[in-house]
This record gives structure tokens, C-alpha cells and sequence, in this order.
């Protein structure tokens, strides 16, 4: 929300220093997420962005001007001699060679800069503030120029100068006095909707500095025959609309809005377009509350030759709506429409069409104010991808209380400013008012959550500055009626006793020690060895991603069927977020595709819940899970590399790397590893890690047809998943260290032929077995395939590592050991032993 303070006076006296009201507003829940000058001079203390601060506008220097005659450079063709009077006793002639301003014309509102003006320099990259200083230009003194916006530092706009119309001030005024503004940029919650507005955010300042809040008057200047005369109005839903009033406004002239409410318009972040539709722009900015304006006459089917009936309804099937921009949108029964008796003229909340758009050839004006069901709108806004003010407000929450007098001061504002004549009355349409919201609110209770004593006075001047009504039902009671614009009281005395503190600043409520003993700290084992997970991962050259909960099922759906159904969101904020996730690998897969557009190595994991709907249970499980992806090279490119070797690609065996390092990490203890078929994993490609005989995830290469589904190409991709919750189950609560070994140990190696279907795993588990406590590691380091060792067969060479901790071990003792490992291998794995059983 951008608040201008120049507007912002008119409905509360600013009474305090900028920097504190800035600070104020942003302790009490609205932060001054930004500060914009224009032409004024910083103030004392307010810190403000480097871009945010354009040129002061001397007030000797830069003037209001007006045109008396433009004559053709007698030296250059593109260049103009512009005669204009600035207030001085003489007029002065300035070289321009805008292209708004032609051979000829007199007459024209402009701003003129002296020499001395500070400015915005366009002709050099970046662009910098320079002075303006007498020169000639081609031939013709020239020590002023008439200025444009981008000049100024009020927009990006050059390619004219600043044009304006004769109700501005006379020449020779100080541009500082008529265009000179402070814009406070604020960054609105969700449940401070009511702020969304100039009267709001006047309402908080007046609470915040104790000051007084003057409402423009809404009362409407009538002359005409009844508005009911020319208009039916019907809900057919009051459920989407709560209530809907129009008024009638005859004998318009669209032109350019006055020249205050234009700039007030364009400081505030909307383009100024014609006095109508600039009015309820006006309005929507001041009361909060968004209206549209219908061209009358182009409104169809009226009843009897004469009224037009106006019907709040769901669109029927088939229909379809052009809107303002020109696209032609079907509609469905889940968009809210305005219609006439032929169809929907509108898109409710959201945009007007393009049939009953207000032109230049617009003489009388059908003023819609209305609340519509926010719900409603915010399925319309997105589906459409229609966002706007309007329906900003609109998908926020507004009270139906704020329709009849934002339109009774747009109507008066088209009486003023179009020169129309106002029909009687408004037809108004309002089924189910609804009735005041009362709050008791205790004191005891506010002393209670708040920690301090707050004045009774206190209370009551905080609550009535924000419009509550207060009575007292007892020495310690309050009976406050909420205001309508207060559509976020909804708890009752807690939202009170939230306002409270917030006006009277978080900043002063007083810092105190907790008095009791504080309680027995426990350690969150689950946190604790997830983050050991992260740190693990991370150590193992990985990078944490977190994707959103949110997704749809098509994107989970190359992985496989859905575990259970899904869990499914009653007003998704995208078509994109429209179930609760099941799987997290199907998020980092999108992360990974995404970041190879910019590089060739990806290496990412992600620990997150997913959400499964069990039978009979109202909520879902959520376990989490652990998902990694690596893609890309085993290392960057070296120059000692041999030349057309080529860099080598990650494999199974390096994702396998990683699994092996969690587990250690974790000291898990009876891991074991078996082939595994999984839909989305490559065949012969995957495996499942189990512990303590429970399968806990899987690994491998990612099936190039799923590589394909995600947007992949042709690149391998390698993925585990894992249940965390399982995982971590097994992790044991305590580890045992051993003490660094004091005597040396004995190095013997072992190849073994076996099955070229034998798992390796098997092989080493028999060593194990075998070993004893005498075997301290074991390590594969080489597997050979070929010519030279039977067909079907493979050869598994293992180095062995034998110690003791009491002793040093002899010759005999190891030899011992290892022959004991040969034999368990040879008699319950009928392997051969390389250079014994078999010397091939």
C-alpha cells in the first residue's frame, strides 16, 4: 500500500517526526517496508534508499509555467523555442526538443527549471544528478529547460515533458508546493485488510498519535428522478453477495480527472485513465471499499422499454465474458458474474467487461458498490490470473457496511468533477445485515496477558481512537461494540487485547525474568538426529533443498500410484497447489531439472513430511522423508587430465558412496544391501537397504523414461528415498568408541571366484563370520571379469585388516585366521580361492 502524506493530512494531522511515525506504524503491525521523496528535502533521521531519493525542487528554481507561444529553432529542425511565463516580471524563451510540445502551441501547463535546478541526467549510463547551467544550444541562449517527469525523479517516463491542465496553481509557483510528496511504502497483512486504505491507515495514525480522524463527507448531492426509476438491482446468492447498491449518475462528461487527483492516483501506484474511472479508483483507494463504473446506455434488455435489471449470479454454463483487456474468458458456475438480462456484463470483484466499458462517447454512468464473498473471488482471481486492487480487497474480507458510503462519495465526486446530475437515492440491495459484533472484555484478563497494569482510561481512549464503542458493565468488565470495518475481530477478547498492546507499542511493555525454577531440559532425539542426517548429507557434498508441501498429482505421477488418496486443498492458492505431497522425491526432481539449465552438476537432497490418508483417521500421517539426487561429473575438469579421456559421470556406486557414509554416520549396525525392483528406478540398477531386517529405502539410477516425465533429456540420474522415521529408529541411543589400537596390524589380502549373481555383500559377510574378533575391517578393492576365470563367474579381491588389542599378532595367529576365512568361504560358498584353488 502506498500511502502519500500529502493525501494522508487530509483525514489526520501528522503530529509527530516522520522517522517516528514511520517507526510507529511499523512496531503496531504495518511495516514501512520503503520511504519515496519527491522534491522535498530528506527529513532529519529517516533513512531512505539511495533509488528512492530523487532531486529537491529548489522552490526559487522549479516552477509552475504556462506556454505563451512555440516557434520553430531557426538551427535545427527538432529543436523548439518555447516562450513561457514562470511568474518573473518578463517571460523566457527555452530550447526543448520534447515531442508533446509542437510548432504552434500556446497555452499548455508546464514546469520550468532555472538554472541551478539539480536533475536526473538521461543522456549518460548510469544515470546521475547534474545541474543545470547556462549554455547555448545551437546558437540560442537557453539557462532554463521545461522539465519532464523522468527530470524530476517522479518516474522512468521521457519521451515528453510534463504537461498539466489549467486547475493547477498560477505560474510562477513553487512545484514543491503543488507535486512535492512523501509516499510511505507499507506492507499490509492479511488481517489488516482494513488498512488497504487512506481512511484505514488514517484511523491507525490518529490511535497511534492521539490525534483526531476527520472522514470526508459521504452525502451526495441529489437531483434527478429516483434511481429505482432506472435500475433493478436482484442477489440471486446472498452467500457470494452480501449486499449490492448502484447509483445512477446522468449527463456525464468523461475527460481528464482534476490534476490533484491525477498525481494523488499515480503516487499511489495507479495509472490515471478518465474522471470516471479515476473517481472510483479515488475511492477504492480511500474508503478501502472497490467500485466499477458501467456505461448505462449499454446495458441490455431493460424491463418495459426502460430499466436494465442488474443480477448478482453464478455464471451459467457455456457463458462467456470479453473483459476490459480484451480476452474472452468462459466462464464456469464457480465464477461469480454481473449480468443484465442478456448475460454477464462483469467478472464480480475481479475485472468489467469489455461491453459496458466507459468511453469517451459515455454520457450516463450505472456506479456499481458491492461485497462479494471473498472465497469466491479468489478462485475467480486465480483461475483466471486476473489479479488486481480490487480484488485484492475483495479476497481479503470486506464488511458490507462500507458499500453505501464509498458510493454515495464517488457519485458526489462525478457530480463535482464529470458534471453529472446524481439520481435519487440508491438502489441497494442488502438481504441480511448483519448484526453488531459485542465483546466482553474482562480487565483482569488483559492484565493477565499483557503482564502490566493498562489504565482503564487507557483502554477505553485505545479503543474508541480505533472507533470500538466502550461502555462499562462493571468495575472490571467493558462492553465493546466492534466497529463493521473490523472483520478480523473474530476470537472475541484476545483480539482486543491484542489492539490494545499493539497501539499502546510492544516496545514499552517492560522485560521481566521468568520467577520460577525453569523446567527440566529434555533433548529432542528426533531433532537431534535429523540434523546429524543433514550435517552428514552435507559433509558428503550435497545441498539442502526445501520444496513446497503443495503439489498436484500429475506431478507425482511418474514415480508411481499414489500411496494412498490424496489429501486435496477446498481453495487451492494455484491450480499448480492443489493436493498435499506423498512423495518428497518429485519436488527435488523439479529443483534438479530446474538448476540444469545453468550447470551440468547437481547434487541435492531434501527432508521433508509427506501426507497420507489412513481409514478412519480424520487427519493424515505425516512421516517424513529423505530424498537425494545427484546428477552430473564425479569431479571438475582438470588439465592433467589425459586428452579425450573425457571426465567420468556419476554412478550407482557413487550415490551407493553416500548411503554407506549415512549409515556409518549413523552407526547403524546389521545393514545390509539386496537387488530391488522399483517401478521408477532402472532395472538391475536399484537397491533397498535394510536394517535389522527391515527394508528402510532404496537407491539407484532413476529410470530414463521418468528422467524424460520430469524434463531431464537423456542424463542419468541417480536417487534414494528413504523413510526417515525408520531410518531413525534404528539408530542405537548409545555408541561405543574403541581406543586408538596400540599395537600394529597385519595387511592380507583375498580373491575369491563365486557366481557372477553373488552379491558381494554375502561375500563379506562370510568373511565376518569367519574373522572373528581378530578381523578388524575389510575392504573390496577390486572386482574382475574375463577370459581368464570361468564363464558366469566374477572375482571379488578383498583387503583384510587383522589386529588384537592386548598383543601384537604372529605370523602364525594371522595365518591362522585368514586360512579360517579361505575355508568358510570355500565350504559354505563353494568359491575358489585365486592363486590357491584356482590360478587363472
Amino acid at each position: 500500500m502506498k500511502v502519500p502524506l500529502s493525501w494522508l493530512r487530509e483525514y489526520v494531522d501528522l503530529s509527530v517526526p516522520l522517522p517516528e511515525l514511520v517507526e510507529r506504524l511499523t512496531l503496531a503491525g504495518l511495516e514501512v517496508s520503503g520511504v519515496r521523496v519527491y522534491g522535498l528535502p530528506l527529513p532529519e533521521g529517516l533513512h531512505v534508499k539511495p533509488e528512492d531519493v530523487g532531486p529537491v525542487w529548489d522552490r526559487d528554481k522549479v516552477l509552475l509555467a504556462r506556454v505563451l507561444s512555440t516557434e520553430k529553432h531557426p538551427n535545427a529542425d527538432k529543436l523548439k523555442l518555447v516562450t513561457v511565463d514562470y511568474g518573473a516580471g518578463e517571460p523566457k524563451v527555452v530550447v526543448t526538443g520534447a515531442p508533446n510540445i509542437r510548432v504552434g502551441d500556446a497555452g499548455q501547463r508546464v514546469v520550468i527549471g532555472l538554472s541551478g535546478t539539480t536533475y536526473w541526467d538521461g543522456h549518460v549510463t548510469p544515470k546521475q544528478l547534474s545541474v543545470l547551467k547556462p549554455t547555448k544550444i545551437r546558437g540560442v541562449p537557453s539557462d532554463a529547460m521545461v522539465m519532464s517527469e523522468f527530470e524530476l525523479g517522479i518516474s522512468d517516463d521521457h519521451e515528453g515533458v510534463i504537461i498539466l491542465q489549467d486547475d493547477v496553481p498560477p505560474p510562477g509557483t513553487p512545484l514543491a508546493d503543488f507535486l512535492g510528496d512523501i509516499v510511505l511504502e507499507i506492507d499490509v497483512l492479511p488481517n489488516m485488510a482494513r488498512c488497504l486504505s487512506m481512511i484505514g491507515m488514517a484511523r491507525e495514525v490518529a490511535a497511534l498519535t492521539g490525534q483526531t480522524l476527520r472522514l470526508p463527507p459521504p452525502a451526495m448531492q441529489a437531483g434527478g428522478p429516483a434511481s429505482a426509476d432506472w435500475v433493478e438491482v436482484a442477489i440471486e446468492d446472498p452467500k457470494l453477495s452480501a449486499r449490492y447498491a448502484a447509483a445512477v449518475v446522468r449527463g456525464v462528461r468523461v475527460g481528464p480527472a482534476p490534476e490533484w487527483m491525477r498525481w494523488r492516483l499515480t503516487y499511489a501506484g495507479m495509472r490515471p485513465i478518465n474522471n470516471i474511472v479515476d473517481i472510483t479508483n479515488y475511492v477504492m483507494l480511500e474508503w478501502g471499499q472497490p467500485l466499477h463504473a458501467f456505461d448505462y446506455d449499454r446495458l441490455r434488455e431493460r424491463a418495459g422499454g426502460q430499466r436494465p435489471r442488474i443480477m448478482v449470479r453464478s455464471a451459467r454454463a457455456g457463458e462467456v465474458l470479453t473483459t476490459l483487456d480484451q480476452v474472452k474468458r468462459p466462464l464456469t458456475p464457480d465464477n461469480l458474474v454481473i449480468a443484465d438480462g442478456v448475460g454477464p456484463v462483469a467478472l464480480a470483484g475481479v475485472m468489467g467487461g469489455a461491453d459496458t466499458e466507459v468511453s469517451d462517447q459515455t454520457t450516463n454512468v450505472l456506479l456499481e458498490s458491492a461485497n462479494f464473498d471473498f472465497v469466491s473471488i479468489r478462485r475467480t482471481m486465480q483461475a483466471f490470473n486476473l489479479p488486481s486492487e480490487a480484488s485484492q480487497r475483495f479476497s481479503r474480507g470486506l464488511h458490507p457496511a462500507t458499500v453505501g458510503p464509498a458510493a454515495e462519495r464517488a457519485a458526489e465526486l462525478m457530480r463535482l468533477h464529470a458534471g453529472g446530475t446524481i439520481c435519487q437515492g440508491l438502489v441497494d440491495c442488502y438481504p441480511a445485515p448483519p448484526e453488531p459484533q459485542v465483546v466482553s472484555l474482562p480487565l483482569r484478563e488483559v492484565r493477565r496477558q499483557l503482564g502490566i497494569e493498562l489504565p482503564v482510561g487507557e483502554v477505553r481512549r485505545i479503543l474508541e481512537a480505533l472507533e470500538f464503542r466502550v461502555e462499562a458493565t462493571g468495575p472490571e468488565t467493558l462492553r465493546v461494540t466492534v466497529p463493521p470495518h473490523r472483520c478480523d475481530i473474530q476470537v472475541g477478547a484476545a483480539d482486543l487485547i491484542e489492539e490494545l498492546v499493539r497501539v499502546h507499542g510492544y516496545d514499552r511493555l517492560p522485560a521481566t525474568l521468568l520467577a520460577d525454577q525453569l523446567p527440566e531440559q529434555h533433548t529432542n532425539r528426533s531433532l537431534v538426529l535429523e540434523e546429524r542426517v543433514r550435517d552428514i548429507l552435507v559433509h558428503a557434498g550435497l545441498q539442502e533443498v526445501i520444496t513446497y508441501a503443495l503439489t498436484r498429482p500429475e506431478a507425482e505421477a511418474p514415480l508411481g500410484p499414489p500411496v494412498t488418496d490424496y489429501l486435496r486443498l477446498k481453495n487451492p492458492i494455484s491450480s499448480e497447489r492443489v493436493v498435499m505431497r506423498q512423495r518428497v522425491l518429485a519436488g527435488v526432481l523439479e529443483v534438479v531439472v530446474a538448476n540444469l539449465r545453468h550447470t551440468e552438476d547437481v547434487r541435492l537432497f531434501e527432508i521433508g513430511w509427506v501426507y497420507l490418508l489412513r481409514p478412519g483417521q480424520r487427519l493424515p500421517d505425516e512421516p517424513r522423508r529423505l530424498a537425494v539426487v545427484l546428477t552430473g561429473y564425479r569431479s571438475d575438469e582438470f588439465w592433467g587430465e589425459p586428452a579425450g579421456a573425457g571426465r567420468a559421470r556419476l554412478d550407482f556406486f557413487d550415490l551407493k558412496g553416500i548411503v554407506e557414509s549415512l549409515v556409518e554416520g549413523l552407526h547403524l549396525s546389521e545393514v545390509g544391501y539386496r537387488p530391488t525392483t522399483v517401478g521408477f528406478l532402472h532395472p538391475g540398477q536399484a537397491a533397498e537397504v535394510v536394517v535389522q531386517g527391515r527394508g528402510v529405502g532404496v537407491f539407484g539410477r532413476l529410470h530414463p523414461k521418468v528422467v524424460e516425465a520430469y524434463g531431464g533429456g537423456s542424463r542419468a540420474m541417480l536417487v534414494a528415498e528413504f523413510d526417515l522415521e525408520a531410518l531413525l529408529a534404528a539408530v542405537p541411543e548409545r555408541h561405543c568408541y574403541t581406543p586408538v589400537p596400540r599395537f600394529p596390524a597385519a595387511l592380507r589380502d583375498v580373491a575369491v571366484i563365486v557366481p557372477e549373481s553373488m552379491p558381494a555383500e554375502r561375500v563379506a559377510a562370510e568373511i565376518r563370520a569367519a574373522g572373528g574378533d581378530l578381523l578388524r575391517q575389510l575392504r573390496l578393492f577390486d572386482v574382475y571379469r574375463g577370459d581368464s576365470i570361468p564363464a558366469g563367474t566374477k572375482s571379488l579381491a578383498y583387503a583384510l585388516t587383522y589386529q588384537a588389542d592386548d598383543r601384537t599378532l604372529t605370523d602364525k595367529e594371522v595365518d591362522r585366521a585368514h586360512k579360517k576365512i579361505e575355508d568358510r568361504l570355500k565350504h559354505v560358498l563353494k568359491a575358489l580361492i585365486r592363486g590357491k584353488d584356482f590360478t587363472g
